[in-house]
């Protein structure tokens, strides 16, 4: 039994195939393309317009953590909340507000729960009555938790 090679002259060279496109061949994946890159520019307005929106609160954090005379934090809180996108009658309500007013403000729109007294401990830090430095921080950390978490009706 013998069998016969056969020769690389007799090789012949393949054809190439025809080429394929890489654009979709139905008019449905264009669709859902475009469906996808406009959920992803919905997307990306909404999160651009919200980061606008709270420009005040980041700046108000970087004040509370560069604060260093804790009398001023009472102003502070009181500029959030004239910052807040809120109903013009209720916005000029926020400067005379003070006391259970205060406090009702704060609760109200707070996203944490809120101290029952923290509108006194703010009023007695105004009017530089002492506090002890552990009450300080403590406050200076509820404030700071309430401008985080603050939840504005929109």
């Amino acid at each position: 039994m013998s069998t016969q090679v056969p020769s690389i002259e007799q090789l012949q060279e393949l054809g190439l195939p025809a080429p394929v496109s890489y654009w979709p061949q139905t008019w449905g994946w264009g669709v859902l393309l475009g469906a996808v890159v406009l959920g992803l520019l919905i997307v990306a307005a909404r999160k651009w317009l919200r980061w606008r929106r709270d420009a005040y609160r980041r700046e108000a954090l970087a004040q509370l953590n560069a604060l260093e005379d804790m009398r001023e934090l009472p102003a502070l809180l009181k500029r959030v909340a004239l910052s807040m996108p809120l109903a013009q009658e209720e916005r000029q309500r926020v400067p005379t507000l003070s006391g259970a007013e205060w406090q009702a403000f704060l609760q109200t729109h707070a996203g944490a729960p809120v101290p029952e007294d923290l509108s006194q401990r703010l009023a007695q830090l105004a009017y530089g009555a002492p506090m002890p430095a552990a009450h300080c921080a403590q406050l200076r950390a509820q404030c700071k938790t309430w401008v985080e978490s603050h939840h504005v009706a929109a």
